[in-house]
């Protein structure tokens, strides 16, 4: 393919893009096809000749499309929302023409300083504590900075590295402490999670090697001082060592908000390394008015989220953001000669392969660079808001059915809710066996998926089956919403008849 025939066949799929987008809403938002049918419909082999771009154009829509569960359609409220946007897929199709390496400043200054600049601008927008810029108001070097991760998970495992190392550290200077006598108590690090973080923490526990204490959560799904302090006095006793503490600011489940305030003080009584997860909610911060219910995050060590959920940045835009970098430097930094530091004024020469797992990275900041730009703070504040009303709307519906119970409180754009006990039935003493409830909702969760008209899934909090409806579609509108209530309240009907069959 030469240019000439690169750029007609670009338009052609530029065009394929737009038609995807404008026809969305129509389709079926899940994939319905069995296991292994791609397999069925490929060949065994690659091609050995070359093949037509219009051959392989026609496989994307008989093959592919079949497979693909439609994220991007505003009739999708499974999980959390996976945000795209045009200005961010030019970004990406420049960072793909550039096609660079990024692990250090040498390899493209433009790569390194430009995600400097955008991760201080995201900082900023979203009311980030000073400590963590990368360059301060006088045009100097901060101790902080951020950093973009490809998930959550990735900047877990960071974060849990750079904690380690922080603690470590302290151990060798106060006890003087050997190489030999650190190794031997790494088995004995513990990192603190409650029952409500996101998984991604346990998997990066399992992938440093150290332990981990799930901390049960209060009746409002948070992770509180009380319970983390008990929690470390245990292990110390136990003669382990705490090392790491994660609280989130929007739960999977619930959207929960932990006691952050509490938890900053526990960590710095106790000397742990402070991460904060908002990977959903963060996005919410943009806003003012939700900042008062982030009070705790100028405390933290660490502070991620993911611009690739709710603002409207492709995957993969995971924010990072440390208030001292120097023990995840020290952590992730290898020395080789075929990897050469530029010396002297250091301000915006950060070598990002020090700052994560990877060596090579993309050019990620490109697209957030688009974002912020195309959309501005108020474009962005808008997206945000208009999902959080779409929320409320949608909570008061159901809440006016008299069918349904709400499960947490809607804060967000996520609406956790179940089919009442009472709207069952009832046994002649007056109650619902707890399991006939949760059958109904989960049998309610199965029956919108099979209908198929929009996009949901369940999950359980203390042991009650219920229903997720997370709204956040970039092109999704309040008649997204209404067929989304529609489809509730019909097929609950359907679904509480049967039971009573």
């Amino acid at each position: 393919m030469d240019t000439s025939e690169f750029r007609k066949r670009g338009k052609e799929v530029i065009d394929a893009i737009a038609d995807y987008y404008e026809n969305l809403n129509s389709m079926p938002p899940m994939s319905t096809v069995k296991p292994g049918y791609l397999y069925k419909l490929m060949p065994h082999e690659a091609p050995e000749t070359p093949e037509a771009f219009g051959e392989i154009q026609k496989d994307i829509q008989e093959k592919i499309m079949p497979g693909i569960t439609h994220w991007q359609s505003g009739n999708f409220f499974g999980w959390f929302p996976s945000n795209s946007s045009f200005p961010a897929m030019i970004g990406d199709m420049y960072s793909t023409m550039f096609d660079v390496i990024g692990f250090n400043w040498i390899c493209s200054p433009a790569v390194t300083e430009l995600e400097t600049v955008v991760m201080d601008w995201l900082a900023k927008l979203i009311g980030l504590d000073k400590r963590f810029m990368a360059i301060k108001e006088d045009g100097t070097e901060g101790e902080g900075g951020g950093v973009i991760q490809g998930s959550a998970s990735e900047a877990h495992i960071v974060a849990m590295i750079a904690g380690r190392e922080m603690v470590l550290e302290r151990i060798r200077s106060e006890n003087n402490a050997s190489q030999q006598d650190l190794d031997a108590m790494r088995h004995r690090f513990v990192a603190y999670f409650s029952d409500q973080t996101h998984s991604s923490g346990q998997k990066a526990a399992n992938i440093i090697g150290c332990r981990t204490h799930i901390v049960p959560s209060d009746d409002d799904f948070r992770l509180t001082k009380d319970a983390l302090v008990a929690a470390i006095d245990e292990d110390r006793a136990a003669g382990l060592v705490p090392f790491f503490v994660c609280g989130t600011f929007g739960t999977t489940n619930t959207t929960a908000i932990d006691d952050l305030v509490g938890i900053a003080e526990a960590a710095a009584e106790e000397r742990l390394w402070y991460h904060i997860d908002a990977a959903y909610a963060g996005a919410a911060l943009t806003c003012p008015e939700f900042r008062p219910l982030a009070k705790g995050i100028e405390r933290a060590d660490s502070f991620n989220f993911n611009a690739h959920k709710w603002m409207l940045t492709n995957f993969d835009c995971s924010a990072l953001w440390v208030a001292d970098s120097t023990h995840l430097v020290n952590a992730l930094s290898i020395h080789r000669e075929y990897l050469p530091r530029v010396k002297g004024n250091t301000s915006f020469v950060k070598d990002y392969r020090d700052w994560q797992a990877p060596l090579g990275r993309r050019f990620r900041s490109l697209k957030l660079w688009f974002v912020m730009r195309m959309y501005g703070a108020s474009g962005i504040r808008a997206h945000i808001r208009s999902h959080v009303r779409q929320a409320k709307w949608l909570e008061e519906k159901l809440v006016d059915d008299g069918r349904f119970e709400i499960m947490a409180p809607v804060v967000f754009g996520l609406v956790v809710f179940r089919v009442r006990p009472s709207a069952i039935y009832a046994t002649p003493d007056g109650t619902v066996d707890p399991d006939t409830v949760n059958k109904v909702n989960a049998d309610l969760v199965k029956a919108i998926q099979t209908d198929n008209r929009v996009f949901l899934v369940g999950t359980k909090i203390k042991g009650s089956d219920v229903v997720r409806a997370a709204i956040g579609s970039t092109i999704g509108t309040q008649e997204n919403v209404e067929l989304l209530l529609q489809v509730i309240q019909e097929l609950t009907a359907k679904v509480i008849s049967n039971q009573r069959l």
